[in-house]
């Protein structure tokens, strides 16, 4: 596998459910959010690494899922913005009790709990040392927190997204499933999407393609990982364009 080299600017995409608690069903576990806070504190500390942040909300509700099942889907998404506004003031809250500031921007308007979504106020806090946290999606339905990510990490000039998932990479078969599943460490746009790989959703992936934006999918909650990733090491799975170089500050 070719070096990484260190990361200056990433956006991070969480899923809700990994903030999800194992004893309920849904809901947000402290523990887990305090963990990942903790890791973000630790990384802007030792080197200042400019975070911007996406978290979804299918550990409360989500437009697509079963609970939603024949209601509008326009209203079940805009129920799934709010549930990632949820999750997005809980990592708000765990990330400055670290001592870090934080900012959570939506992109629907509700001034009460965050500022509106400004890209260049965005990238204007990334600058200044705090962390953004971008959330009630893109504003409108049918785009998922995969596609919301792109989206911001392009907008606000990332050298690349990390996916914080379950597991330690991509791999050709859900390992959970399969114990033969294979792993890959690095694997090109392409080959996810005519594979049909559970990396993020197509409309993600087809735009960080386009942008030659790499994504580097990692286990989330194995202490230190985030760090890792953003210092170069090789963890989990890169996916950037056939012949693109490794991203580097």
């Amino acid at each position: 596998m070719a070096h990484r080299a260190p990361l200056r600017r990433v956006l991070l995409k969480l899923s809700g459910e990994a903030f999800s608690d194992p004893a309920v069903s849904g809901g947000i576990d402290p523990t887990i959010v305090s963990q990942v806070a903790r890791e973000i504190a630790e990384l802007k500390a030792s080197d200042g690494t400019e975070v911007g942040i996406v978290v979804g909300g299918g550990n409360i509700f989500r437009g697509n899922s079963p609970s939603a099942s024949g209601m509008d889907r326009s209203s079940a998404d805009h129920m799934g913005m709010l549930a990632t506004v949820i999750n997005a003031l809980a990592l708000q809250d765990a990330v400055e009790k670290e001592g870090v500031e934080t900012r959570v921007q939506t992109a629907v308007d509700m001034q009460a709990f965050a500022e509106p979504y400004i890209r260049r106020r965005a990238v204007r806090h990334l600058e200044k040392g705090r962390v953004v946290i971008f959330a009630a999606g893109l504003g409108a339905p049918y785009f998922t927190t995969d596609t919301t990510a792109a989206q911001r990490a392009l907008e606000i000039d990332a050298d690349a997204i990390l996916k914080g998932t379950q597991v330690d990479g991509v791999y050709d078969r859900d390992p959970k499933k399969d114990a033969d599943a294979v792993r890959y460490d690095e694997i090109d746009f392409l080959s996810v999407l005519n594979q049909g790989l559970k990396v993020m959703d197509a409309t993600a992936i087809s735009l960080c393609m386009d942008n030659a934006l790499p994504i580097v999918v990692f286990e989330l909650l194995r202490e230190g990982n985030i760090k890792r990733v953003v210092h170069g090491e090789n963890v989990g799975t890169l996916v950037r364009a056939a012949n693109q170089a490794p991203p580097s500050a």
